[in-house]
């Protein structure tokens, strides 16, 4: 499955999209203020935190987190 497709699937899903994700992980305090994962946040607390609060399966929890980390972002869900 590509890229995209884990987000237009977590999005028909929860109707929240990338930036939803961003905006919410940072009122939980996750996110520094260049807007990326805060290093001492572990990536197994925000995928429970996805899994409980939206019903988001690992993999797709996984792609929130590489979004929020930094490693990918939407565009690049877009390249070939």
């Amino acid at each position: 499955m590509s890229f995209q497709a884990y987000l237009d699937n977590i999005e028909a899903k929860t109707g929240k999209n990338a930036a939803d994700f961003k905006r919410l992980a940072a009122e939980k305090g996750y996110m520094t203020d260049d807007g990326k994962l805060r290093p001492d946040v572990k990536a197994g607390e925000v995928v429970a935190w996805l899994k409980q609060d939206f019903g988001l399966g690992h993999g797709h929890a996984m792609a929130i987190v590489a979004l929020l980390k930094g490693t990918k972002s939407e565009e690049s869900a877009d390249a070939p």
